[in-house]
């Protein structure tokens, strides 16, 4: 399952919200996400867990917990849209 993780302190490290999460069980993968121009944390990131279970109890568990000093925001993460085509269009008969 992958869960969406916000208001992370900008001091937060992919190890330490490996960390919190793997008290509740096994983590795939944990990333902040960063800024791609300025390399800063943009103050939310992901984890996956293989196991439902585990994940579910890694929500309820650390949802409003404090890591950090900021208190977490957790909830499952909404499976990204296909970008696609993201062509301009329109214009709107200006001539």
């Amino acid at each position: 399952m992958n869960i969406y993780v916000g208001n992370l302190s900008y001091g937060t490290t992919d190890e330490l919200l490996r960390q919190a999460f793997s008290e509740y069980g096994e983590v795939s993968s944990a990333t902040v996400v960063m800024d791609r121009f300025s390399g800063e944390s943009r103050g939310f990131g992901f984890v996956e867990m293989p196991t439902e279970s585990e994940a579910m109890a890694a929500l309820s568990g650390l949802n409003g917990q404090e890591l950090d000093g900021r208190a977490l925001r957790v909830n499952k993460a909404n499976p990204r849209s296909d970008r696609g085509d993201r062509g301009g269009g329109g214009g709107g008969g200006r001539y």
